[in-house]
């Protein structure tokens, strides 16, 4: 079982609070990004997405994970859980210090999450600013 965070920084100006719309915890919130397989190395050709509140069922029966996929290339199983509870909106003080924020932390088996994309779906709030 490995852990993988899912961190984030930008450069924020006028504004505070990045995160994800629905916030840090949303369980709607889908994560994009390539799959790669720790047996053969292969990395997926397309994107794939994982919703914290979409599981399905592990093939031997016993539990579930937010995905289940086979290798396309050497055809074995991995399987990623998510594990919420870790985020947290990028603040502009976290920022300026160049301190990342966290996402996401996903217990990965057989797969190790590569190029996430930032889709639709952020929003950040406005630093007031003196004499405005």
């Amino acid at each position: 079982m490995v852990f993988y965070i899912l961190d984030f920084t930008a450069e924020l100006e006028n504004l505070t609070n990045l995160q994800q719309r629905g916030g840090c915890s949303d369980p709607n919130y889908t994560y994009y990004f390539k799959v790669k397989c720790e047996n053969c190395g292969e990395i997926s050709q397309k994107e794939t997405c994982v919703v914290l509140s979409e599981s399905v069922p592990l093939p031997n029966g016993r539990g579930t994970a937010n995905l289940v996929q086979k290798c396309k290339l050497c055809g074995r199983e991995g399987t990623i859980q998510m594990v919420p509870g870790h985020g947290e909106p990028l603040t502009i003080e976290r920022s300026q210090a160049g301190i990342r924020a966290k996402l996401m932390v996903f217990d990965c088996r057989g797969f190790e999450p590569v190029n996430f994309s930032f889709e639709n779906g952020w929003k950040a709030e406005s630093v007031s600013i003196p004499g405005f």
